[in-house]
């Protein structure tokens, strides 16, 4: 694990404007600083977008055959980092490394192979009537991307960016910098031409903002909380330039009566704890029916408490203090806490514990609220419609889980549901189906055709 010193811009490593400002990466499970990387200021910015503008007129005349070529190269120099990718993520946010080796590194290498697929595939020129309509790139693509899985959610990005034919400037999250560089290595091993991708890192209110409000850059994609999100889309809105924002969720996992309880209290526990519960599409609310609720209880209570040393830390001691201040206000609303708690398990480190609230109402602050952090809230429900009412009674929609007897019945629950991914008795996530959300979950898609689409735009020809 090597750190850059400099900022990869128009196809090479150069030192930042002010060489003295510097970001310290700390290893969450020890809080020693294990790097430093240069905090890039509005200039570097500026001059990473010049070279991505710069670069766009040839790399949107390549043909799709060549820029899938560089896609396939790109998912292959991924690959063979595989293992370095795993050790930097394990390093710098401080998962466990089967998953670090398995998710972090193993699903951009997919994503990336997918799109790869798509750039080789897809008519970007088509017959409607008596018209000609050309699918071109939207432009220069500002990505702003978060922590939690640093590599994917650039990938998640990138990929499509360039497949369309567009150019980027990539500001990663200050906590996970070092993931960032090792892809703008595989980038460069990739060939793809100087210019076409831009990796600047820098702190979010100095170098994200001003990417983000830049007047060269042409979409901003940018994945992170929904406060920042209407920072960003209100920018963009002035700018009247496009948006792709992915935000925040507060998913529900609706367990109707006929449902296997077992077996979906567990994967959902398992969901839930799964990254240290740093996933904004993990369950954090568990719906049950009354007749089963305390068994449920007893189930989650039991699976939460094998996951004590299994989870990693969280990324900061910023987002440690939010999380266990959030179980305090839990336990100060009236929820009973039946596992785990605010007292960290151990330290050094940013720990929390796998935590479980039951007797937790709707309108209580963790059943609302997005914790981002391994704590699960359990609600029980009357009937079907008062389980839907609230599985939709929130301000997000990201994602949720139906689990019943019957296949049928449980996706006509999900057809009712407010949100934009719904996995059914326990289904597999699919990285070529389309991920975004419903309501302040954000604007747009991610992932297969539909996040391609989100970078592209439309002209037609009449005859």
């Amino acid at each position: 694990m090597k750190a850059h010193d400099g900022l990869y811009i128009d196809g090479g490593w150069r030192p930042a404007g002010r060489p003295g400002d510097l970001i310290e990466v700390v290893n969450p499970a020890d809080e020693q600083v294990i790097a430093r990387v240069p905090a890039a200021g509005r200039d570097d910015v500026d001059a990473a977008v010049r070279a991505a503008r710069a670069a766009l007129p040839g790399w949107a005349a390549t043909p799709p055959a060549e820029r899938a070529a560089r896609l396939t190269a790109l998912r292959d120099a991924l690959a063979a980092r595989k293992d370095e990718i795993a050790e930097t993520v394990t390093a710098e946010l401080g998962s466990p490394p089967a998953f670090a080796e398995a998710v972090h590194a193993g699903l951009p290498i997919a994503v990336a192979g997918s799109y790869a697929e798509l750039a080789a595939s897809r008519p970007f020129e088509e017959k409607v009537g008596n018209s000609t309509v050309l699918h071109e790139p939207v432009g220069v693509v500002g990505a702003i991307t978060p922590w939690n899985y640093p590599l994917h959610q650039i990938v998640a990005k990138v990929a499509p960016a360039l497949a369309a034919g567009c150019t980027v400037v990539l500001k990663p999250a200050e906590d996970t910098p070092l993931t960032a560089q090792l892809f703008a290595e595989a980038v460069h091993d990739a060939g793809v031409p100087a210019g076409v991708f831009n990796l600047v890192t820098g702190l979010g209110p100095v170098a994200g903002q001003a990417l983000a409000e830049h007047p060269d850059v042409d979409l901003v994609s940018f994945t992170g909380s929904t406060a920042v999100g209407r920072r960003i889309g209100a920018l963009a809105g002035g700018a009247v330039k496009r948006v792709a924002l992915e935000l925040g969720g507060k998913s529900a996992n609706v367990i109707l009566p006929s449902a296997d309880l077992a077996k979906a209290v567990h994967v959902g526990v398992a969901n839930v704890m799964s990254n240290s519960g740093q996933t904004c599409s993990a369950w954090t609310r568990m719906l049950v029916h009354r007749d089963r609720y305390e068994e449920a209880v007893e189930l989650a209570a039991a699976a939460a408490a094998k996951y004590g040393d299994r989870i990693g830390p969280l990324v900061n001691a910023k987002q440690q203090a939010r999380v266990r201040g959030y179980i305090e206000k839990g336990v100060a609303e009236g929820a009973r806490l039946v596992a785990g708690g605010p007292e960290a398990p151990r330290e050094p480190g940013y720990f929390v514990s796998p935590t479980v609230f039951a007797d937790v109402t709707p309108g209580m602050t963790i059943a609302q609220e997005e914790i981002f952090g391994p704590v699960l809230s359990i609600l029980a429900y009357d009937d079907e419609d008062d389980a839907l009412r609230i599985a939709n009674g929130t301000v997000y929609g990201l994602a949720g889980a139906v689990w019943a007897g019957d296949e049928d019945e449980a996706v006509a629950f999900a057809r009712r549901m407010d949100t934009g991914q719904v996995d059914i008795n326990g289904g597999r996530f699919n990285p070529r189906a389309p991920f975004g959300g419903y309501k302040q979950s954000g604007v747009g898609r991610e992932l297969g055709g539909h996040g391609l689409d989100e970078y592209l735009q439309t002209k037609s020809f009449q005859f």
